[in-house]
């Protein structure tokens, strides 16, 4: 196990790191423009159920576009998948640009931004499926806490410049035209992802011979995923509780989404409560980046399992101090520490996934890991929406995150049932 501060990633892991963290920092100024666009527009004030279906645009193409990917990812040259994927974002952006111009908001800029972020869904899931192919097996939690990391980092890095680049139109540029020109400069930014992709070689990152499969396809991968997780206890329970942990992680952004743009802010002034909203999640970034160091040495210490458990139950107390005082500090210290643990405990089963299964069965267990853990996000943004009002304030969301929380961390990921195969995995 490698910590990170003695870790050098070998040359041909910062080409790919370069593509993934070139197009997160492009997602979080897109995403930051349809925020401000649909969420944070003077006109368009939002209830728990508006800001849930906002989420769910967001996260149903990865349950859709999930299972299917591994077909694709496993038949052609991920290189070049990427590349035009990224290509096709970017030339897709050009049309939710114009639909932003109009001010359309119904069904046509839903459904091109469905495509947008299926499109997303084949680079992030084409890189991760890479990764191993460019590190050794003892490199991959410190490798994966670099990729992932840096790119959920990069996505906060991007929702700030885009929130700052939206300030700088405000002076020249009024009402949705503002949105729609941000929307342009993130398509420049998935061109240059693009671009950056020509550095990787065209058969360096996958697949390889033995990954290809002809028989299984679409859904009946994702049932193949779970029959062959079944042999391997820990895994599944991993991915499992990893759902949970990001469900929880989902109703809280959409709790304080809610707190900073009806509560925290005078609802008449919605570039406030999109500031509030952007210093909430830059401090959940510094949290996550801390939480990224932590993890290596977390699991070095404690053993990969039991320091899954420990990040699972830790941000308990928090959740259930901000229950009893829903105000700003309190919200921004949970989200740090939410934040923090639960990204420890991404990387950590990411990689016990990774070490765990064979590469030839590594597309159908990711395929079945998307379609889980966004099912379970998913399902947590539309639990915060029946439980919150439209002010955000509420004592049960976060007692109820609480309970899960301890729920999966006492029984789920028990000791003698998560542990069973620590042996072959720490």
């Amino acid at each position: 196990m490698k910590a990170l501060g003695r870790y050098t990633p070998p040359r041909n892991l910062y080409k790919l790191l370069w593509v993934r963290w070139m197009g997160q920092i492009t997602d979080g100024i897109f995403q930051s423009a349809l925020a401000a666009f649909i969420l944070f527009s003077p006109e368009r004030q939002p209830d728990a159920f508006k800001a849930a279906l906002a989420f769910a645009v967001v996260l149903l193409p990865y349950s859709l576009v999930g299972p299917f990917v591994g077909v694709v990812l496993d038949r052609f040259s991920r290189k070049r998948v990427i590349a035009f994927a990224n290509l096709f974002r970017a030339t897709n952006l050009l049309v939710i640009a114009y639909l932003i111009f109009l001010g359309s908001t119904g069904m046509t800029l839903t459904l091109v931004v469905l495509i947008a972020f299926g499109a997303n869904r084949l680079i992030l899931a084409g890189l991760s499926a890479g990764l191993p192919l460019l590190v050794k097996k003892d490199e991959l939690i410190t490798s994966n806490a670099i990729a992932v990391t840096g790119g959920t980092i990069a996505v906060v890095i991007g929702g700030g410049l885009g929130i700052g680049l939206k300030n700088l139109l405000d002076t020249a540029f009024s009402g949705d035209f503002k949105d729609a020109v941000l929307i342009l400069i993130a398509a420049g930014g998935y061109l240059a992802a693009a671009l950056l992709t020509s550095g990787i070689g065209r058969n360096e990152i996958g697949p390889q011979g033995h990954e290809v499969s002809q028989e299984v396809t679409g859904f009946g991968e994702v049932i193949e995923g779970f029959t062959i997780l079944r042999s391997h206890g820990d895994t599944l329970r991993g991915i499992f509780a990893t759902g949970v942990q990001r469900g929880g992680i989902t109703a809280l952004t959409l709790m304080a989404l809610l707190l900073e743009r009806n509560t925290f802010n005078p609802p008449d002034d919605p570039d406030a409560g999109l500031r509030g909203f952007a210093y909430a999640l830059a401090i959940a970034g510094i949290g996550i980046g801390l939480g990224a160091l932590a993890g290596p040495i977390g699991v070095a210490k404690f053993g990969r399992h039991k320091w899954m458990r420990i990040s699972m139950l830790a941000p308990i107390s928090f959740l259930v101090f901000f229950s009893f005082f829903n105000n700003e500090i309190v919200m921004i210290m949970t989200a740090f520490f939410v934040g923090g643990f639960g990204q420890s405990f991404k990387i950590t089963n990411d990689a016990l996934v990774q070490s765990k299964i064979a590469d030839e069965f590594r597309g159908r267990i990711f395929a079945f890991y998307d379609v889980a853990v966004n099912g379970a996000i998913v399902s947590g943004a539309v639990i915060a929406a029946l439980i919150m009002p439209i002010s955000g304030l509420s004592m049960a969301l976060p007692m109820s995150i609480a309970g899960a929380y301890l729920l999966t961390g006492l029984r789920l990921l028990r000791r003698t049932k998560f542990s069973a195969d620590s042996n072959s995995t720490n």
